[in-house]
């Protein structure tokens, strides 16, 4: 196991910023919520105004801005396999 695999972090700054390590994949988002996927399993972000302000595939970091009012992981056994970027160019 790499120091990375099954590594993820999740800092709030003021409920209005959100800095995540460990993103593996997004899969939608809205300005209402976004649907992810970290080395841990899923996690859905919640709020308003939310905008996807920095994201790197290369290293797994994600930052998000809006008024932030739920962070809820789902299954740790769901880790999605295939990028949304993949699927695009599938």
């Amino acid at each position: 196991m790499s120091d990375m695999q099954g590594r993820h972090n999740a800092i709030m700054e003021n409920r209005s910023r959100l800095m995540l390590t460990g993103v593996n994949d997004v899969e939608s988002f809205d300005d209402k919520q976004i649907t992810l996927y970290t080395q841990l399993g899923e996690l859905v972000i919640k709020g308003e105004q939310l905008h996807v302000s920095e994201m790197s595939i290369e290293s797994g970091e994600l930052n998000v801005d809006g008024e932030i009012s739920a962070l809820i992981y789902g299954d740790k056994d769901r880790i999605k396999r295939l990028s949304f970027f993949g699927k695009l160019f599938r």
